[in-house]
């Protein structure tokens, strides 16, 4: 007897792959707090991609997959000489942008990082905008570039607000590779039908599993996977330019679709229609580069540390009270072998701050992690969950990341209990935290360029309306060493 599945039937779109294409191709973005959040996210990215060209681990990564490769019209890679094609450029940029865990982030049923699809943005941008330029077209612009991004965070983010990926064991990547290819097929001059066939080809693909990101195999993979993830995004993108048809059920479709073969039958849940919310409300990661969750964890800490670092050896235990997001995954005890794993767990993270009242990234590594101090503190610390930060974590009008440490002393005596509900990079503190993001932005540029270009480019990302009209193989130039 036929079933529906047996019917040779092509069916419409499905309509959560429509949507994103409506979205990309025909809404126009409004709002200035929006624009004026992605120059700050342009600039944070670039300033993190620079200063991750100091670990040759990174760096090696970067290049021409064939040495000696020579692309027409190619993508160049900031902080270095390299001229890739966009597929590897935008690899390269999104790697760099990623690898020290210090770009913006959005926090929701799932997590991520939605700057990670600038890698593929500017990949794409330059390589039309060269292309263009030999032909004697017009480039695009920065302007191009901000609504780009805007549109992937918003595309990321709002599938993050209910979509727990996580939960049925893949990776946030998942979520880049998606947002890029539908953004990057816009920018190759694609229409609907082409955005809405490189988007049915993302959920066709196979995933990226989270084993990456949790012990017992927490390793660098999780350094690269967006950088990966981008790259692909702008491979589909150029597949569905060349006319590579679509797959119209690639979610819905009985037994052999995304929703039955990976998300356990179940369909995406949607809290918002896409506009500009993500990038209005997205996280930076001010001070110091720390996993999310634990960020107002280190902030305690700081604020803890001249009270403990001359009694350490005193200390017999300390509280930490977090969100159930934070207990679920950068909670742990045992050995951490490597940066990957110590920059994802929270006890090691707040050990750090209680310790040297600082945080960077190269407390991360080996050098750093062999202090005895750090792995007997870690020993002492209680994780528990406060019912009303999970809440407050997933309540749309919040959005809080809160986190508490305490430190109790042998002899009986105890520290104040210092809570801090959001971090600096939250919206909330968007008056203080954006000085100190644009002063992070000079250091960290200044890691790989004179401090006469640092200026020129601060300069012009805190111009809007210079930068939006700045043509990308322009702006790209200016990074170039």
């Amino acid at each position: 007897m036929s079933t529906q599945a047996d019917l040779n039937i092509r069916p419409e779109f499905d309509r959560e792959m429509r949507d994103i294409a409506d979205y990309v191709l025909g809404y126009q973005i409004a709002s200035d707090a929006a624009y004026d959040t992605a120059r700050y996210s342009l600039m944070d990215a670039l300033g993190c991609a620079l200063l991750a060209l100091r670990y040759p681990e990174c760096a090696k990564l970067l290049g021409p997959v064939v040495p000696g490769t020579i692309v027409p019209d190619a993508v160049r890679v900031p902080g270095t000489r390299f001229e890739l094609d966009p597929v590897k450029g935008a690899f390269d940029i999104g790697t760099l942008i990623r690898w020290l865990d210090f770009n913006d982030t959005w926090l929701a049923a799932e997590w991520g990082h939605p700057s990670d699809n600038l890698g593929g943005i500017l990949a794409v941008a330059d390589y039309v905008s060269r292309r263009n330029t030999a032909a004697g077209k017009a480039s695009l612009t920065m302007g191009d570039v901000l609504t780009a991004m805007v549109k992937a965070h918003e595309i990321q983010g709002v599938m993050a607000l209910e979509n727990a990926f996580n939960r049925v064991g893949l990776d946030h990547v998942v979520l880049v590779k998606l947002a890029t290819a539908a953004v990057a097929t816009a920018l190759l001059g694609g229409g609907r039908e082409e955005v809405v066939t490189a988007i049915s080809h993302v959920w066709v693909d196979g995933q990226s599993l989270r084993t990456y990101r949790h012990a017992p195999n927490t390793g660098s993979r999780k350094s690269w996977a967006a950088g990966d993830a981008t790259s692909r995004g702008v491979r589909l993108a150029l597949l569905a330019m060349a006319g590579e048809p679509g797959y119209p059920s690639a979610l819905t479709a009985k037994q052999w679709g995304f929703y039955d073969a990976t998300f356990r039958g179940e369909r995406f849940r949607f809290q918002r229609p896409y506009g500009s919310y993500v990038m209005e409300n997205v996280l930076f990661k001010v001070a110091f580069p720390a996993e999310f969750h634990a960020q107002t964890a280190v902030e305690c800490a700081f604020r803890l540390h001249g009270q403990v670092r001359e009694r350490l050896d005193r200390i017999s235990r300390v509280v930490i009270t977090t969100q159930e997001s934070a207990v679920r995954i950068i909670s742990k005890t045992g050995p951490l072998y490597n940066p990957a794993d110590r920059d994802h767990c929270l006890q090691y993270m707040t050990a750090i701050g209680l310790i040297f009242g600082e945080l960077n990234a190269d407390h991360y590594g080996d050098a750093v992690a062999a202090d005895p101090r750090i792995d007997r503190l870690r020993e002492k610390m209680e994780v528990v969950e406060e019912p009303c930060y999970s809440r407050d974590y997933l309540d749309p009008e919040k959005r809080s990341i809160a986190n508490a440490v305490q430190v109790f002393f042998a002899d009986g005596s105890a520290t104040e209990r210092v809570e801090v509900e959001y971090p600096l990079g939250h919206r909330r503190r968007r008056e203080e935290g954006i000085p100190l993001l644009v002063a992070k932005c000079r250091e960290n540029l200044a890691s790989c360029l004179t401090a006469r270009r640092v200026e020129e480019v601060l300069a012009l990302c805190l111009d809007r309306q210079r930068l939006e009209s700045v043509p990308v193989d322009e702006f790209m130039e200016l990074l170039v060493v």
